[in-house]
């Protein structure tokens, strides 16, 4: 894992990647602070923080496109298949090689507190449980991107279905509002997302007949509580969407709260997404 960590690493810094990536992060954590905290005279740094978040829609796709993808399309994917690793300490690898090249301008970022306490004063235990709500929004966003990296070959389209995965995530609670809150749109939108969940299941596996077990399971067991109690799927599906907003949960931290239930939905997310991504590299290790 430590060699698939430091080949990573060092492939992001000989290239101008990495630089990129840190540079448009840092100059975005310029503008908004000169705009927040020097021009408006706020003495809130965690709002610079939720005012740029939006730079992930752009910065995560430029991170992760290439990490597994690019392997797939020089086919250098098979030297990793023949490294006495499991998949999973190869994808571990990746990824904290994605979050060590993250954490560089997210370490300068810590900085800013500091330098502005000279101009005002500075509630630094808010600016920094902003900061750490800011890394993890990050980490689980690289986690997502490195398992959309997983599914092809192509880094442009590895990018693009990243940037349209992160626009749907930083919009998902304005969407929201355009749901039906009725108990059979709720139901509807459901046996959808079983239907999706499916779909991803035949790709990831190739087998049609898992795939239709698994979807009428599902879409049995949400008949079943449908039927039971329909008055509880009213608004529900808007609610799950709101949900899953990853930069809603982050605002959280903007406002000065430190909510555990937030980081333990970040640390799901990055889990779930990780295995996602060796179960990914597994399927084709084996279909090679």
């Amino acid at each position: 894992m430590t060699a698939v960590y430091r080949h990573e690493v060092s492939s992001y810094f000989t290239n101008v990647t990495g630089y990129v990536f840190g540079a448009f992060m840092l100059l975005f954590a310029g503008i908004y602070t000169m705009a927040y905290n020097l021009r408006a005279c706020m003495v809130n740094f965690e709002y610079v923080l939720g005012g740029m978040s939006f730079v992930f829609l752009v910065i995560v796709p430029i991170l992760t496109m290439k990490i597994i993808a690019e392997e797939r399309r020089q086919r250098t994917d098979q030297l990793l298949y023949s490294l006495p690793l499991s998949m999973t300490r190869v994808v571990l690898g990746k990824y904290l090689a994605l979050l060590t090249v993250f954490a560089v301008p997210v370490l300068v970022v810590c900085v800013y507190p500091l330098v502005l306490c000279a101009f005002g004063s500075v509630y630094l235990p808010a600016a920094y449980s902003a900061i750490f709500g800011f890394f993890l929004l990050g980490a689980a966003l690289i986690a997502i991107g490195m398992f959309v990296s997983s599914l092809t070959e192509s880094q442009a389209v590895a990018a693009g279905l990243c940037f349209v995965v992160m626009l749907l995530n930083y919009f998902i609670t304005s969407l929201a509002s355009y749901a039906s809150t009725t108990a059979g749109g709720s139901l509807l939108a459901f046996t959808v997302l079983v239907l999706l969940l499916g779909a991803v299941f035949r790709l990831m596996t190739r087998s049609g007949f898992a795939s239709l077990v698994l979807m009428a399971v599902l879409e049995a067991l949400l008949l079943a509580d449908f039927l039971v109690d329909s008055s509880a799927f009213e608004g529900l599906f808007p609610a799950l969407m709101e949900r899953l907003s990853l930069f809603d949960s982050f605002y959280g931290f903007v406002d000065g709260i430190f909510d555990l239930r937030s980081v333990v939905y970040f640390l799901s997310v990055i889990a779930v997404f990780i295995f996602l991504s060796v179960q990914s590299l597994e399927k084709r290790r084996w279909s090679e």
